[in-house]
């Protein structure tokens, strides 16, 4: 398995948006995230660390201006946690080994599906095509995702 870190190299490469998503729980607007629209199949990594957080096969369009997906590809690296911040509770979603604030997940997710909806920042991850997923090291999850 692929030893997954954040490291002050990643940090330093980050552009100032993911910076403030991931490591200062910012929120990007809603319908601005590049990610929002994409329908290609592929996995979505934690943009500092790498590690695997979600597949396409798992995305879904809520309808929230953020990206979506009905569940983690790996639960190991995503971690819940409470956030009582802007007057309301909700759960935070982290990745493990990055630290990264990726958004927040919902109980309103398609009920077909297990009823959740991780709602996450597009600058908080980053996109590997299935074409490419075995010449970056995650052959070990192209079983997960499906043919668009």
């Amino acid at each position: 398995m692929a030893n997954y870190e954040k490291s002050a190299a990643a940090i330093e490469k980050l552009s100032p948006e993911q910076y403030r998503i991931t490591q200062q729980n910012g929120t990007e607007p809603p319908w601005t995230g590049e990610l929002l629209d994409n329908k290609e199949p592929g996995i979505y990594v934690d943009v500092v660390s790498g590690e695997p957080l979600f597949a396409s096969s798992d995305k879904f369009d809520s309808g929230s201006g953020w990206p979506s997906f009905t569940k983690p590809i790996e639960p190991a690296n995503v971690n819940e946690l409470k956030d009582s911040s802007l007057g309301m509770i909700r759960i935070e979603v982290r990745s493990t080994h990055g630290d990264s604030h990726l958004g927040h997940v919902f109980p309103d997710g398609p009920q077909d599906k297990g009823g959740m909806r991780y709602c996450i920042n597009s600058a908080s991850i980053r996109f590997i095509h299935k074409d490419d997923m075995e010449a970056e090291g995650y052959a070990d999850f192209l079983d997960q995702v499906e043919e668009s």
